[in-house]
């Protein structure tokens, strides 16, 4: 699936920072390479899942080069072809100058997007081997400046992006609870500002408060920090009570664990550590001369 076709018209605006970043001055490597033009292999060098295709891409042809791919987005590198070495993931063609203007930037945006999605793609597949049809999701813990990399990247990786900004939906935690002095007061005056359109989630520390908050009108109850056995008995009397009530799993699941917290009463389980804690994937990029690789 496609998903390029949901950012935003302002998006490449982040390439240009990116690159201005990388390069605020003069190109002394450039100046050494020049122009000629030149073919550059992207080699996959660990195993997971491709992504970013669309911001490596930004990245090239802000600096007039042609990017093709052999695999696509959402696509396996296999470990089998790793160990043997022949993964070309993709082909570079520009000026030689150009494409190593591009290369550090494009592939720090290709590791970091692959390794969300490969470890998002893992903790799916692990709740649907066992049989849960949830919202496996991320969080709003990104990096400053690369959150719709980020949030990207997980939606590849067939996960859920949770919401994207403080705007997206209205998250009411224990800070915004004690300043307005109840649940039911901070979901009543959150109804007023979001309307119709946007839902209303609670933090919850005890059944007790899940109660009052889905009383108040709350759409969703974050159970959070609850042990498992605890956490199940809780939402099973949330989902009695409130059978529409969207409840939420959170605070220090991991990928890891995540399996002792999957119940028919939970619809969705976040993890902070999918934006948070990844490891990024191995690439590289080699420009390809008659007489072989030229090393970077």
């Amino acid at each position: 699936m496609d998903f390029s076709h949901l950012l935003p018209p302002t998006w490449k605006k982040h390439v240009a920072l990116w690159l201005e970043d990388d390069i605020p001055s003069y190109d002394v490597g450039g100046f050494v390479v020049g122009e000629s033009e030149h073919v550059a292999f992207l080699l996959g060098k660990s195993e997971g899942i491709v992504a970013g295709v669309p911001f490596f891409n930004a990245v090239f042809e802000a600096v007039d080069c042609k990017v093709e791919w052999n695999l696509a987005e959402g696509s396996l590198i296999e470990p089998s072809k790793v160990a043997s070495g022949k993964v070309v993931v993709a082909k570079v063609t520009g000026k030689v100058r150009n494409i190593l203007l591009g290369e550090r930037t494009a592939l720090n945006i290709l590791t970091r997007a692959s390794g969300i999605a490969t470890q998002a793609h893992a903790a799916v597949k692990a709740a649907r081997d066992l049989g849960w049809q949830g919202h496996v999701a991320g969080t709003r813990k990104t990096t400053p400046g690369f959150r719709v990399v980020e949030k990207y990247a997980l939606l590849v990786a067939g996960a859920s992006t949770h919401r994207h900004d403080l705007s997206q939906m209205v998250m009411l935690k224990d800070n915004h609870v004690w300043a307005s002095g109840s649940i039911t007061n901070a979901v009543k005056k959150a109804k007023v500002a979001a309307g119709f359109s946007m839902k209303i989630e609670v933090e919850c520390r005890k059944l007790e408060e899940a109660i009052e908050a889905a009383n108040a009108g709350a759409d969703i109850v974050m159970l959070d920090n609850f042990e498992p056995a605890q956490l199940k008995e809780t939402a099973a009397k949330l989902k009695n009570q409130f059978p529409h009530l969207i409840i939420e799993a959170s605070g220090g699941i991991t990928s890891a664990t995540m399996g002792q917290y999957l119940s028919p009463d939970v619809d969705v389980i976040s993890q902070g550590k999918l934006t948070q804690g990844y490891s990024c994937l191995d690439f590289s990029l080699k420009i390809q001369k008659s007489e072989g690789i030229l090393k970077q």
